[in-house]
């Protein structure tokens, strides 16, 4: 078996190591350090829970042991997705260096700017930041990363996750081509793939286990559930996740519950704790001295439940986690991957269930691809399991339905509704007897002569298709020239030629009983058109 003092190691870091209680190397560890330490590029591949953070700290301090950082410049860099995973990282290097004289720089979001630049001004040997808090500093100008010798991406995959690839791309720009570049991630999804061809030559590609795989000593479990009413579904799944935990027993020690939003995360935790249960939720909205806060207590046990996001669900080291809950399925079938690997570590023995609604089939499907196994089903607290049941309920959770009625649709007619049966009126019989064509001859229609009203309105109808109403014919406006000079009718006369067509004025008068319309002549239409017929007469 190798140890720890087979790996060429400096003495410092083995006594560190040591204290840690440490005496031999996971499978990545053992993998890595050796080519990291003679100074080639690093591709590490292995789940979640196997000490990769180690695997890039103890070497990075055996290499950084000669030499001195200069203002603003420091000589390593560690990038990780999150506040909580860089915190972690910090917290690894001071237990490793505590004998050495390195020092260290954390960049993360929630703490002041002016404290940063404090310690970046006097020089520091490793600077662990967020790829966002980073660049904030460079363009400030406070940062220059042209002496940075060796380069580490951890969790490079949840990089992905969270949109942090173009930054990524954009930091190695900023860093010396010679520099040495440690490359970690629980999976290979093509764009990582993409990285490292680009930015890594001629690494050491080391993986310990295939890509997204579960841990042996993970025992797994998922319930499907289906909530009686669409509006209820949070409170009975709330219910049903205390329900678990009830069941559990004393093997609960304590736990990590994930949902996928943070208004979840807040809900649960505030019902987890009206129920009686200690529980406090932990999400990127909260303030980073909270979500620290939360994080020490639930480590040193003072708090049983850590209601989370999947900002708790990458890299965090956090021992003796008994159970993982999955309040909700997530969206990423490789978060599945990493949520469940908060318990089960360094090869102890852990529990994980999750509850799966009928609106999660899909991504449930995607996960048991991923992962390669059935996840096993579980039986709601209280209620024994039947394997031959267990099927009928899935087939019948898949279709999202637990009957088979007949599909029907609703038609509208007149403000009432009523169901039809389509079957029935797709096999019921064409009566074309019926059907009559509204060109047909009427004297061809036979008539029921029992019923003598029904057939006169009948015939009345057909008539009426038979034959529509003619369009009237238009006519075309007479247009008339107005005479110069022409003597006008004052308004008394055109007042008295309104009463004697029925006062209908212009807008909306009906002309046709005095012919066409004249249009274009107003006040200025000469006398002679203006007179009656009955005048005209008289002359």
């Amino acid at each position: 078996m190798i140890k720890f003092s087979d790996l060429k190691l400096d003495a410092k870091v083995l006594k560190a190591v040591e204290e840690t209680g440490y005496t031999s190397p996971t499978p990545i560890q053992a993998g890595a350090i050796p080519p990291a330490l003679e100074g080639r590029d690093v591709l590490g591949i292995a789940q979640t829970g196997t000490g990769k953070t180690a695997g890039f700290t103890l070497p990075m301090i055996t290499m950084l042991k000669r030499g001195r950082a200069r203002a603003r410049m420091p000589r390593s860099l560690v990038l990780a997705p999150t506040r909580e995973l860089a915190a972690q990282v910090a917290e690894n290097f001071d237990t490793y260096a505590k004998y050495t004289k390195l020092t260290k720089a954390l960049l993360i979001g929630g703490v002041s700017f002016k404290e940063q630049d404090m310690l970046i001004d006097r020089g520091v040997d490793v600077l662990i930041a967020t790829p966002g808090r980073l660049l904030d500093h460079f363009e400030r100008g406070k940062l220059i990363l042209s002496d940075v010798k060796i380069m580490v991406v951890d969790e490079a995959d949840r990089m992905l996750d969270m949109g942090f690839i173009p930054d990524i791309e954009r930091i190695f720009g900023l860093t010396p081509f010679t520099r040495q570049t440690l490359f970690f991630s629980a999976t290979m999804a093509p764009e990582i793939e993409r990285i490292t061809n680009t930015f890594l030559s001629n690494p050491a590609k080391i993986e310990v286990a295939r890509a997204a795989t579960t841990s042996e000593t993970i025992t797994q479990g998922v319930i499907m559930f289906k909530s009686s009413k669409k509006a209820s579904e949070g409170s009975e799944k709330q219910k049903l996740l205390r329900d678990i935990i009830t069941s559990e027993g004393v093997d609960c020690r304590n736990g990590i519950i994930f949902c996928n939003r943070k208004i979840d995360v807040d809900a649960v935790a505030k019902s987890m704790t009206k129920a009686g249960l200690d529980a406090s939720p932990i999400h990127g909205d909260l303030e980073q001295s909270h979500r620290m806060r939360t994080l020490a207590q639930f480590r040193d046990g003072t708090l049983r439940f850590l209601v989370a996001s999947d900002v708790a669900a990458r890299g965090l080291d956090i021992p003796n986690v008994s159970h993982v809950f999955n309040y909700d399925v997530p969206g990423h079938a490789e978060d599945y991957v990493h949520r469940i690997g908060r318990t089960g570590r360094a090869g102890k023995t852990g529990t994980t269930i999750m509850i799966c609604t009928p609106r999660d089939q899909k991504n449930f499907d995607s996960i048991e691809r991923l992962v390669e196994i059935a996840i096993p089903r579980i039986a709601l607290p209280g209620v024994a399991l039947d394997t031959q049941a267990t099927k009928t309920a899935d087939v019948a959770f898949q279709s999202g339905t637990q009957n088979d009625s007949k599909p029907k649709r609703t038609r509208n007619r007149g403000g009432r509704s009523r169901q039809i049966d389509v079957e029935k009126v797709a096999a019921a019989p064409l009566d074309t007897e019926q059907i009559t064509s509204p060109h047909q001859d009427m004297s061809k229609v036979e008539v029921n002569q029992n019923d003598s009203t029904n057939a006169e309105a009948q015939k009345t109808e057909l008539t009426k298709i038979q034959r529509p109403k003619a369009k009237p014919a238009k006519v075309q406006p007479i247009k008339v020239e107005p005479k110069r000079n022409a003597p006008r009718l004052d308004q008394s006369e055109n007042s008295n030629r309104e009463r004697s067509r029925g006062g209908r004025s212009r807008g909306g008068r009906d002309n046709s009983d005095h012919g066409p319309q004249v249009v274009g002549m107003g006040d200025d239409a000469p006398t002679f058109i203006t007179m009656s017929f009955d005048e005209r007469q008289g002359d």
